[in-house]
């Protein structure tokens, strides 16, 4: 259940203040009577960010520009991904080449500050992946910066983002990757990981403050197919900090997240799947970090893992009765049945094509998803 927000805190409160002074004559009383009026600031208006829609043709993926992390200016383009959380950077661009080894950073102590970058002596590494198969690794520091997320088109400012400043990143092989192949903006509110000092990795974004009367979170409208392009179209599809009005009356299915002891607010929920009159019962996730293919966990499937079929009607249901259908085809809505068992996989992944047709609102406050069929 979602908890209450009290409508006082919309409203403009008069508070008026009587000071009764007395006459030192018995006979008679002067009373001075003064009106303090407290005016509360108006609701905020949410702020509106884009994404930068790429299509390579195979892969569709979502990226945010970040333009500067501390006192660097930067042109990155990090992966905006909902099946994750928490922000993870390259630490290319950022520092003095001489700091950067294949086994860590070179400096001493339990800190240090480098271009407005606090980098600390914590170290961690994060895992990224569909499958046991698909698993790359990125290994870095706890790291502290100012973060200016967005450019021209428009920005903010999150002031002290904890994020993991990483040095290498690795496949599955243990083949080390280019630069930035794991810049990551993890928007999701569960902890990608809890460095040992107690910090935990998670979405920057929850520190945003967006304004009064507007609740921590943000709308990511239907983004539609005619924006995608290989170089990346800007599309102003986010809409940071949330009203009652998008939570009660736009027609989101909420769905309540349950807090897991070192993983946080992670974004799944259990779910029937359908297709060929055949139901897995499983939990699911909606992921702008997967593309092209979708992946469900059947621990009952007869093989490791096989493609549904061109032409499979396909029905997602939630607890919360929000209701999904898609047909695979060809091309679109590439769908696996994965065997658990064998793949290591737990949590069935519907990939952004999900994102092209549905509207999608996390709010961080009352820790909450909002569906909504577009």
């Amino acid at each position: 259940m979602r908890k209450g927000y009290s409508a006082k805190n919309l409203l403009l409160i008069s508070v008026s203040v009587l000071l009764a002074i007395a006459s030192c004559k018995k006979e008679n009383t002067n009373v001075t009577t003064k009106t303090l009026t407290v005016t509360t600031p108006p609701v905020a208006t949410p702020t509106t960010l884009g994404l930068y829609e790429a299509d390579s043709s195979i892969y569709k993926l979502l990226f945010m520009a970040v333009t500067k992390v501390g006192t660097q200016t930067v042109n990155n383009a990090l992966v905006f991904d909902t099946g994750s959380g928490g922000m993870v950077l390259d630490a290319t661009d950022l520092l003095p080449k001489s700091m950067i080894t294949s086994v860590g950073f070179n400096f001493t102590g339990d800190s240090t500050v480098v271009n407005g970058i606090t980098i600390t002596s914590v170290t961690d590494m994060v895992e990224y992946g569909d499958d046991d198969s698909t698993i790359t690794k990125a290994y870095g520091n706890l790291a502290y910066a100012n973060v200016t997320f967005g450019d021209e088109n428009g920005s903010i400012v999150i002031k002290r983002v904890p994020f993991l400043l990483y040095y290498k990143g690795v496949d599955a092989q243990g083949n080390t990757l280019p630069a930035h192949y794991f810049d990551v903006l993890g928007v999701d509110a569960e902890y990608d990981l809890q460095f040992s000092n107690g910090v935990n990795l998670q979405s920057p974004f929850i520190l945003f403050n967006p304004g009064n009367g507007l609740k921590k979170g943000f709308k990511m409208a239907a983004l539609g197919t005619s924006n995608f392009s290989l170089e990346g179209t800007y599309a102003p599809v986010l809409t940071f900090g949330l009203t009652d009005a998008d939570i009660n009356s736009s027609n989101f299915v909420m769905n309540q997240l349950n807090f897991y002891p070192g993983d946080g607010y992670a974004p799944v929920f259990p779910a029937t799947i359908s297709y060929n009159n055949y139901n897995i019962s499983t939990n699911i996730l909606f992921d702008t970090g997967t593309d092209p293919y979708n992946y469900f966990e059947d621990r009952n499937a007869k093989v490791d893992i096989a493609q549904l079929p061109a032409n499979t009607p396909v029905t997602v249901h939630l607890g919360s009765g929000f209701d999904y259908n898609f047909t695979t085809t060809p091309t679109e809505n590439l769908t696996y049945i994965e065997n658990p068992n064998t793949t290591g996989a737990v949590v069935s992944i519907f990939s952004i094509e999900f994102f092209l047709y549905n509207e999608y609102l996390l709010d961080y406050d009352d820790h909450e998803i909002g569906l909504k069929n577009n």
